[in-house]
């Protein structure tokens, strides 16, 4: 059952960069940058209460993420619905003509069971669904 939103991902060119120049004109501390080397991609994560925003750095030269970062710049890729039980509400969201990018959960970056829905439900915006 869904729980609520627990992050926004968010595409950057730079996460260094980024990082520092969000941290610095707020005044927040700066978050660990985690380099996941088999799939070219850094992730650093804020917690603001109980919502997140999750900064993705694609730095391979094909990547899906690197290929929209290079057509948009930075921009808003998803966000995370909460689940309780991804495999039952992906049957769920199927059983309702939704469909899924992800028809069976995969461990996404931050090492928990995600499954995206397809982007044509909200026009275009990336939904994924995440365990906590």
């Amino acid at each position: 059952m869904i729980q609520g939103v627990g992050h926004i991902g968010i595409l950057v060119k730079d996460i260094n960069q980024t990082i520092k120049k969000f941290t610095e004109a707020l005044g927040l501390p700066m978050p660990s940058i985690k380099d996941i080397e088999e799939k070219k991609m850094k992730v650093a994560v804020m917690s603001f209460g109980e919502i997140s925003l999750e900064f993705i750095e694609d730095y391979s030269e094909t990547g899906p993420f690197a290929k929209i970062v290079r057509e948009r710049g930075n921009t808003i890729h998803h966000f995370a619905l909460l689940t309780d039980s991804i495999e039952k509400d992906i049957e769920i969201l199927i059983s309702r003509g939704v469909q899924m990018v992800d028809s069976v959960p995969r461990i996404g970056l931050r090492g928990k069971k995600i499954a995206f829905i397809a982007s044509d439900l909200l026009d275009g915006i990336s939904i994924e669904l995440s365990e906590h």
